[in-house]
């Protein structure tokens, strides 16, 4: 299946902002972002976090203080992947746009470079952009309700013994691997903790997700591609030690001993904007290719 890009919203009057937390980095961007707001008559939100943390004051074409989500028509991110992850999780769903600019060390997700801010925020306000409708990992279980846009993961605790990981895909099970872990990626998040397992690259616009273990105490276990149907349920079958979980890079919980999670594909989660024109093996090249030479 190919990507097919939808087009942008046909007009933006509202937009979040959201960046990481080295400030001196993303200062200029974000007066040249207030700017160009002003000039195309857009409110910029900003959270009670984002507020503090730029040392914001009132001004015309400037909301503080607000809540992340609201009738907004566009989020804009001035980070690197874990800032644009967050952006796509708190909106999941909604079919907002979230419009990155790359002030990363990798920024895979990311629209544009810093270096193409000014052209690129008012790309952005004039809705001169495509979106990219992301899949997730939805998932439940003793965890609780869990969305993951790039992946989920279970690991060994810090310290503790190797983990004891059972996995069943549609109701039959696939194996028992002793590990330090096991990621979970769908084809956006297959670039990262997957890839440095050892896992396959998929491409965005593959329906399914990979399974991919962490230093696996095995010479069997091997990286599988789940279809997008198939549902996946995993096992901690230690007697005694408890599994972290992570979202996105996140620690959400863990999964005790005998305790299990369902994980399950969904689409259309995440909205990333894109330039037009822009293709996963040109994103593909140019970061990774940049990164080995």
């Amino acid at each position: 299946m190919s990507v097919v890009p939808e087009p942008a919203p046909t007009s933006v009057r509202r937009a979040t902002v959201l960046t990481h937390t080295r400030t001196a980095e993303t200062a200029t961007a974000l007066r040249s972002l207030i700017d160009a707001g002003r000039r195309a008559g857009v409110e910029l939100c900003f959270d009670a976090e984002e507020t503090r943390k730029h040392g914001l004051a009132p001004a015309p074409g400037l909301a503080l203080d607000c809540a992340v989500g609201g009738d907004i028509d566009l989020c804009l991110t001035l980070g690197g992947d874990g800032t644009i992850l967050r952006a796509l999780r708190s909106y999941a769903g909604t079919g907002v746009p979230v419009f990155a600019v790359n002030f990363g060390e990798l920024g895979f997700l990311s629209t544009i470079e810093p270096e193409q801010s000014e052209e690129g925020f008012a790309r952005a306000f004039s809705g001169d952009f495509e979106v990219l409708s992301l899949p997730a990992i939805a998932l439940s279980g003793a965890c609780g309700e869990l969305v993951g846009i790039n992946d989920v993961s279970l690991h060994r605790r810090q310290g503790g013994r190797v983990a004891h990981l059972a996995y069943a895909v549609g109701g039959e099970e696939v194996g028992r691997v002793r590990c330090d872990g096991l990621v979970v990626s769908t084809p956006a998040g297959s670039t990262g903790y997957n890839l440095a397992n050892g896992g396959p690259v998929l491409a965005w616009g593959v329906e399914g997700f990979v399974v991919s273990f962490i230093a696996p105490h095995s010479l069997t276990a091997r990286a599988l591609v789940v279809a997008p149907a198939d549902r996946l349920t995993v096992v901690n079958s230690s007697r005694e030690e408890p599994a972290d979980l992570t979202v996105d890079g996140w620690v959400s919980g863990e999964l005790g001993p005998g305790e299990s999670i369902e994980a399950r594909f969904v689409v259309g989660q995440g909205a990333l904007a894109q330039i037009p024109g822009t293709s996963f093996y040109a994103r593909l090249r140019q970061k990774f290719g940049r990164l080995s030479s």
